[in-house]
C-alpha cells in the first residue's frame, strides 16, 4: 500500500518538488518499504525517536528535522541532518552553528515563519524574519547554510485561509529571495504542505513537501 500511496502522490508533485517522507510514530519496516520505492528524503519531528532510527536504516537516508528543536538536543542531529526546517529563533540558529563546526560541516536549515492563526503553532512572526535576515547571519553563523523558510498552515477545512497562509509565505520568500540573492546565495527552498493541504501549496510555490499520513496511514501512537 505504501508503494501505491507514494506513486499516487508523485504523480503529482512537479518534477522539482521534493517529497520527504513524514515517518514519525512509524517502525523502521514501514520507512524501509518507502525506501524501496526510491524515496530518500524522510521527516521526523523528535530527535529522540530520529537518533533511534537512523542505525537501523539505510546511511543515504537524507534525515529532515521537522519538529520544534530544542537548542540541546541539536548536538545528538548534528552529525548527520541533511535540512532543519524548524528554526524559529536565533539562539537556535547559533547553537546549529556551534555543534555544525563541532562536526567540520555546514548544515542546511530553513526559517520556520509563523502563518497559522492558531497560538499553539512555532515560529518567528512574518515581520521579525526579514529583521533577521538584514543581519550579517554568513558572517556570524558560517556553519550554517540558510536555505529559504517553512510553514504550517492553519489547521482547518477553509481552503481560503490556507490558501491566504500560504501566499502570505510565498510572498515572504520571493521578497527575501530576490533582496537577498547576493548574500543568501542557497535561498531556494519553500516548504510548505503536508498531507492535508499539499495540493493548495503547489500552487504557491512550494518545493519541499512534508507527507506521513497519506503515505503510512495513520500514527501509530505507543501507549
Amino acid at each position: 500500500m505504501i508503494r501505491e500511496n507514494i506513486t499516487h502522490i508523485l504523480k503529482e508533485l512537479p518534477p522539482k518538488v521534493t517529497l520527504v517522507a513524514v515517518s514519525k510514530t512509524h517502525g523502521p519496516e514501514k520507512i524501509m518499504e518507502a525506501y524501496e520505492t526510491e524515496i530518500r528524503h524522510f521527516g521526523e519531528n523528535k530527535v529522540q525517536e530520529l537518533i533511534a532510527k537512523k542505525p537501523l536504516l539505510p546511511d543515504d537516508i537524507r534525515w529532515h528535522m521537522i519538529g520544534h528543536l530544542q537548542r540541546n538536543k541539536v548536538k545528538y542531529i548534528a552529525p548527520f541532518i541533511h535540512l532543519i526546517h524548524s528554526v524559529d529563533s536565533e539562539p537556535l540558529l547559533a547553537e546549529i552553528d556551534k555543534q555544525a563546526k563541532k562536526c567540520n560541516r555546514k548544515i542546511d536549515v530553513l526559517f520556520e515563519v509563523r502563518i497559522a492563526k492558531e497560538e499553539t503553532k512555532f515560529g518567528i512572526p512574518v515581520g521579525e524574519v526579514q529583521l533577521l535576515m538584514e543581519k550579517p547571519l554568513p558572517e556570524l553563523y558560517p556553519n550554517v547554510e540558510i536555505c529559504g523558510l517553512m510553514g504550517i498552515a492553519s489547521f482547518t477545512d477553509d481552503t481560503n485561509q490556507i490558501s491566504k497562509e500560504f501566499k502570505e509565505i510565498q510572498t515572504l520568500f520571493n521578497s527575501l529571495k530576490e533582496k537577498y540573492s547576493n548574500k543568501y546565495t542557497r535561498f531556494e527552498h519553500l516548504s510548505i504542505g503536508m498531507s492535508g493541504d499539499y495540493k493548495i501549496a503547489l500552487n504557491y510555490g512550494s518545493t519541499i513537501v512534508r507527507i506521513g499520513s497519506l503515505i503510512f496511514g495513520e500514527r501509530m501512537y505507543h501507549q
